[in-house]
């Protein structure tokens, strides 16, 4: 039935005064959804387990600062200073466990004190954490990939270089090999590095580590890794190898000039589909030990005419192909081994998010240490809110061709807008802590969902 006019429209002009003063009220009623999955994991005892080495200069302890710089990420805040923002919201303070929280000079002067033992204490944390969730799953297929991502500042800090940096050019920069693991789409480790380092500086000791962490926590699984060309060398094939784990890596066409002319001397390739079409030799490049499964790939697409266009039926389409090609021990067929390595591209969505959404590029002090806590921050706000989601949905899909990640997640600024960012008040209605919260179909839908979620996980 529809409306009239009178039943919609609003004849209001007066402008009200604003006036403020102590109430408890809060804009980020939401927050008491991750209060209950720090509780399920027991994140405070971890994190105090984790940073007890540091000393408790001050009035808060490491662990206590750590969790409000994960807060503060969850709540979209980028610089320390914005938490003047938010200190007196009783919601953000309950779910701390704190009576009042510090300031950011205080944040940027504790994060200054860290020291590497709290970054690499924290990875190891981090790294569990990740796989609990893939042991509580028994998944029985991992799939794990490797790349960089630049971090840029516009000041000096410490282990900042100038190096290769697309988007801003001859500025400073971190540079860290990130692991991620595509079933769960989320963050397994970083590595730390200076922006002035290739991309494989350090990757194989990385790459060792994250994928031994792994099979130690499932010894039942198949580790799979994807790679970029930046990794293609024959000490990253005897590494997989040695791990027993399938791989593929792109191949680099000018570090190989061979390859051009096993292309130009081919005349039958294999059509995969409407696109790609394909061939595949052992062969092994020149100093190399053993022969390698290569797949040589190319995509038909149509030729722009650079002439003026003419309005023409008959007129035929030129056809032109690009190549590509990757190296791999897995056995499946060549279509299979393209979808697989395709997939990889989800990775940059994971990095992208946790970049845009999880201030992972922000770098707030001139300290190495303490801008690398800071990811670490950044990281676990990420992880956790991938776990919120694992914890409370249903999982979608399986181990597709692609490995697509096994839940649909929503990102974190959509968790932030549906969930986190309500309204409500915090009162004792006869004697017993109430949040009140605005009427809202759609947000009590979701609110009582996760909260049975976490309530059937605990």
């Amino acid at each position: 039935m529809r409306s009239s006019k009178a039943q919609i429209l609003s004849r209001v002009h007066a402008i009200p005064s604003i006036r403020f003063c102590d109430q408890t009220l809060t804009s980020v009623s939401g927050l008491v959804l991750f209060q209950l999955l720090f509780e399920r994991l027991d994140l405070k005892k971890k994190l105090r387990h984790t940073f007890k080495h540091l000393s408790s200069r001050g009035d808060f302890k490491f662990s206590e600062l750590f969790l409000v710089l994960v807060v503060h990420i969850l709540l979209g805040y980028r610089k320390l200073s914005d938490i003047e923002y938010y200190k007196d919201d009783p919601i953000v303070a309950r779910v701390l466990g704190l009576r009042r929280l510090p300031d950011g000079s205080t944040l940027s002067r504790r994060l200054r004190g860290a020291d590497m033992q709290a970054v690499a204490e924290h990875q190891t944390m981090n790294r569990n954490l990740v796989l609990d969730r893939l042991v509580a799953e028994n998944i029985k297929r991992i799939t794990m990939d490797f790349d960089g991502s630049v971090c840029s500042t516009r000041r000096y800090a410490e282990g900042t270089a100038v190096g290769f940096n697309r988007k801003r050019k001859g500025e400073r920069s971190y540079y860290p090999l990130l692991c991620t693991v595509a079933q769960t789409s989320q963050i397994f480790d970083a590595l730390p590095r200076s922006g002035n380092v290739h991309d494989s500086n350090g990757s194989l000791e990385f790459i060792r580590a994250c994928v031994v962490a792994t099979q130690s926590a499932l010894p039942g699984a198949a580790i799979e890794n994807r790679f970029d060309s930046a990794f293609f060398s024959e000490n990253t094939v005897l590494l997989m190898n040695e791990l027993k784990t399938k791989f593929t890596i792109s191949v680099p066409f000018e570090r190989l000039t061979e390859l051009k002319g096993h292309i130009e001397s081919r005349q039958r390739w294999h059509r995969l589909d409407d696109t790609w079409s394909c061939f595949e030799i052992v062969w092994k490049p020149k100093k190399w030990a053993k022969p390698v499964r290569f797949l040589f790939l190319r995509q038909k697409s149509n030729r722009r005419p650079k002439g003026p266009v003419q309005l023409d039926m008959f007129e035929p389409k030129n056809i032109e192909y690009s190549y590509k090609v990757i190296i791999t021990n897995k056995t499946e067929s060549a279509g299979e081994v393209m979808l697989f390595h395709h997939g990889r591209g989800s990775q940059e969505g994971i990095i992208g998010e946790a970049k845009s959404l999880a201030m992972m590029d922000y770098i707030p002090t001139r300290s190495w240490a303490g801008n690398l806590i800071y990811m670490q921050a950044s990281i676990m706000a990420h992880n956790l809110t991938r776990e919120l989601q694992m914890q409370t949905k249903e999982r979608i899909r399986e181990n597709g061709m692609t490995r697509p990640a096994l839940w649909l997640f929503e990102k974190l600024d959509t968790v932030r807008n549906r969930l986190v960012r309500r309204a409500g008040r915090l009162h004792t209605p006869n004697g017993k802590l109430t949040l009140t919260m605005s009427e809202n179909k759609a947000v009590q839908r979701d609110f009582e969902r996760v909260m049975a979620g976490l309530a059937m996980a605990a």
